[in-house]
């Protein structure tokens, strides 16, 4: 298994953490990861993505030119990185904000009102953990134990008060898969 995944979307939207817990995670399932991350020239609201690969062999290339999963969070990710999902991959869309429609056919398409149930939970932070929760349950890459483990180490003491909030927002976010 190689799991080859782009995460794109405004700065501020939490498209790094998602991709460094994924990276977590899939380093305390014993695969092999990389994480690379990508930012515009604007800090917060600039443009920002990453790439991340899970592997359960090493990985020959940490660039990922073409993805089985691509985030997005909003418009312009979707616009930019819909070309680079290969055949029968993913898409997951951020459809709180994304109201523009895919033009792939051959591509499966979950779309998860983010920002909406994010809302919802009270916090618009968890944004990116109820499309990772959408995400590991429809691409079982790693698992919500992971995931929740991944969580104390990218984030900062001070927000692991968060944690149970963030298990509310995978859990909302999986309904979608």
């Amino acid at each position: 298994m190689i799991e080859k995944i782009i995460i794109s979307g405004f700065g501020g939207q939490g498209i790094m953490v998602l991709g460094q817990l994924l990276a977590y995670a899939g380093m305390i399932e014993g695969k092999a990861v990389s994480w690379i991350p990508s930012y515009g020239a604007e800090m917060r609201g600039g443009t920002a993505n990453c790439s991340v690969v899970i592997s359960d062999k090493d990985i020959p290339s940490p660039v990922v030119s073409e993805a089985n999963t691509i985030f997005a969070f909003n418009s312009p990710s979707l616009e930019k990185f819909e070309s680079r999902i290969i055949k029968g991959g993913l898409l997951f869309i951020n459809s709180s904000l994304v109201k523009i429609m895919p033009t792939r056919k051959d591509i499966k398409v979950i779309k998860v009102p983010a920002n909406d149930i994010a809302n919802e939970l009270g916090n618009m932070k968890v944004t990116n953990m109820v499309m990772l929760g959408a995400y590991i349950k429809a691409a079982k890459a790693v698992s919500v134990n992971s995931i929740i483990q991944a969580l104390k180490k990218v984030l900062p003491p001070r927000r692991h008060n968060l944690i149970p909030l963030d298990e509310e927002a995978l859990k909302k976010g999986a309904v979608f898969a």
